[in-house]
């Protein structure tokens, strides 16, 4: 197959070579390869100024980031068969980590299929479709997916808000086989039933496995607090580790409900609080009720989902991990995460060391969570590693 060449301008290609997959509509060379000439989505040779071959991928000339690489050579095609090698891969080093088959598949540039993310629940897959060469691709996609693992459903969610930021439309759709309303998986040994037409995202968030389990040896016999609970990931996990008692802040009534049919389907609803409303002003009447915790979740939504968001969402940040502070008992613990990317590991460490001191306590780290090993990081890539967390005793003076 012949394909259109991408030409970048003069000392362009350095990120690319140091193994970034991203080109930039301004490190393009418009005079030489006008942007307007190309197709949403249309397979590329991305080439250096001199005409030297960079690699094959796809290009958006509406988009910011307007060409994205899916293989170092051109000797592959951009095809089904790429697709079903780049999902062996994948699949080989999910299958060699986890012994049971609930994890995320596909994980965008990490696994070198940028713009493409896959959610595994057991036979049933959760594909989500973020740029314009993913969706010119889905066909071979799905047949690819079919190939490769056999599924008895695939559900494509291309609802995301970075499709609007490629020109897309926003639908949910089934491509094969009947997907449930709600499908199970199994974390850290725990039953959950994900709801994978109608919840954020995919259903499920996979990223905070190792996080969530690293609360088995604090919440046994102790009070839990777990704030922006969706549908008890974290909450559910600490009273089936042995929580006496778990309070879950939530603000969405529908996520409750499936949060307390989660509960019972490992027996422990009975543990369960549950609080609808706003994170902020529910810590608020919590403390003005007198309440306090032993142990603390706190997992908000991104805060700053742009650098521009930087001051407001530090400020956020600050806020409720101040709140749940208050709430803690005497040398309780607190598990503070963000899942912004423009917030640093360093940025969230120092946002709990300035609550801690406003609040004249001691903050003592204990552990530092990251996402799993089904979100792997890329290192010429920082976007692929946004979670962060950290697990501290708040200490009184």
């Amino acid at each position: 197959m012949s394909y259109a060449r991408l030409r970048l301008k003069k000392n362009e290609e350095r990120r690319i070579k140091s193994g970034h997959l991203w080109v930039y509509s301004n490190e393009i060379d418009v005079a030489a390869t006008p942007l307007t000439g190309f197709e949403p989505g249309q397979p590329v040779i991305v080439e250096e100024q001199n005409g030297r071959a960079l690699g094959l991928g796809y290009v958006n000339p509406h988009s910011l980031i307007a060409a994205r690489l899916v293989s170092r050579s051109t000797d592959y095609e951009l095809n089904r068969s790429l697709l079903v090698h780049r999902l062996q891969v994948a699949l080989a080093a999910r299958e060699a980590r986890f012994d049971q088959p609930y994890y995320r598949l596909v994980y965008g540039e990490s696994d070198l299929l940028p713009g493409l993310v896959i959610d595994r629940f057991g036979s049933h897959f959760v594909v989500q479709i973020a740029t314009a060469g993913m969706e010119r691709l889905k066909d071979e996609l799905i047949d690819a997916l079919k190939k490769v693992c056999k599924p008895e459903s695939i559900l494509l969610r291309a609802d995301s808000s970075m499709r609007s930021l490629e020109g897309l439309d926003s639908y949910v759709a089934q491509a094969w086989g009947e997907t449930p309303e709600r499908v199970e998986l199994v974390e850290n040994g725990v039953r959950f039933l994900a709801p994978v037409h109608e919840g954020q995202k995919t259903g499920w968030f996979y990223d905070h496995r190792l996080n969530r389990a690293s609360l088995r040896p604090w919440v046994k016999g102790k009070r839990v607090l777990d704030v922006f609970s969706y549908i008890g990931a974290f909450g559910v996990q600490a009273a089936a580790f042995g929580a006496s008692e778990v309070w879950c802040v939530e603000s969405s009534a529908k996520a409750l409900d499936w949060l307390h049919e989660n509960a019972a389907l490992n027996g422990v609803d009975e543990a369960i609080t549950s609080v609808e409303g706003d994170a902020f002003e529910a810590l608020k009447q919590l403390k003005d009720s007198g309440e306090t915790f032993d142990v603390i979740t706190v997992d908000p939504p991104a805060f700053i989902k742009r650098k521009k968001d930087a001051k407001e969402g530090m400020n956020a940040y600050r806020r409720i991990n101040e709140a749940a502070m208050r709430l803690l008992g005497k040398d309780g613990i607190l598990l503070s995460a963000s899942c912004s990317m423009h917030l640093s590991r360093d940025e969230l460490l120092d946002t709990l060391r300035g609550a801690g001191r406003h609040l004249d306590r001691h903050v003592v780290v204990l552990e530092q969570g990251h996402q799993g090993p089904d979100h792997p990081v890329h290192p010429a890539i920082p976007e692929t590693e946004y979670l962060k967390s950290f697990t501290a005793r708040v200490v009184l003076p």
